[in-house]
């Protein structure tokens, strides 16, 4: 997907006014300004921004749209991606929860700059974030599968609903959380990588262990 496509996909899906398109633009210019300072995206993907992170970010809207009402939560939200995008995207109110203080600051800082007043940051672990049941959980780049949902079950109920990037080991991380964790899931294809998917659960539980017999 080249810069062009990118930028003609988001137009298709969400009909982008031009407004929507200004706060776009402010986050992708502070996100790579901010690049002389931090590791926020890798450097390889500075060229191809808004088909790497941005439509990356925005196709999980589109997995998002049987959730019910309630707060998007983005686990080690890092650059903001995906929560910026999809305060910049949606009305919905987003949590982005970061522990590192750097990243913590630019998140504030992009808030602030991008006007995205629906959007706003919990600086601390996932493990610390006050138990709640959000609407939707997504993660980038978080962590793999069970400590995932081991560190954030806390933040869902039986109808929030997980929507995990997971490259091209999507269905591998699955299948090796089947043990321990039971959703109901599917793998859906990524549309900026075609080896890549995304994750998309419901009704996460640990998976009952059964005692032995005296």
């Amino acid at each position: 997907m080249t810069e062009k496509e990118a930028r003609g996909w988001i137009d298709a899906h969400f009909a982008v006014p031009r407004e929507t398109w200004d706060r776009l633009e402010r986050y992708v210019a502070i996100l790579l300004s901010a690049m002389d300072e931090q590791n926020l995206i890798a450097e390889s993907t500075r060229p191809h921004v808004w088909a790497r992170h941005i439509v990356d970010s925005a196709q999980l809207l589109m997995h998002a749209t049987s959730a019910g009402e309630g707060e998007w939560i983005d686990l080690g939200s890092g650059a903001g991606l995906p929560g910026i995008v999809v305060a910049c995207l949606s009305d919905r109110p987003v949590l982005m929860v970061e522990s590192r203080r750097k990243r913590i600051d630019f998140l504030n800082d992009a808030i602030v700059h991008v006007g995205v007043a629906n959007a706003r940051v919990f600086g601390g672990r996932v493990e610390s974030v006050p138990a709640t049941a959000a609407a939707i959980i997504s993660a980038r780049a978080y962590a793999p599968l069970p400590k995932l949902f081991s560190s954030a079950l806390h933040l869902s109920d039986k109808n929030t609903l997980w929507v995990l990037p997971k490259g091209r080991n999507a269905q591998n991380e699955l299948e090796a959380a089947r043990p321990t964790w039971q959703a109901k899931a599917k793998v859906e294809p990524s549309v900026t990588d075609g080896e890549s998917a995304i994750i998309v659960a419901r009704a996460v539980q640990p998976v009952a262990r059964r005692k032995g017999r005296a």
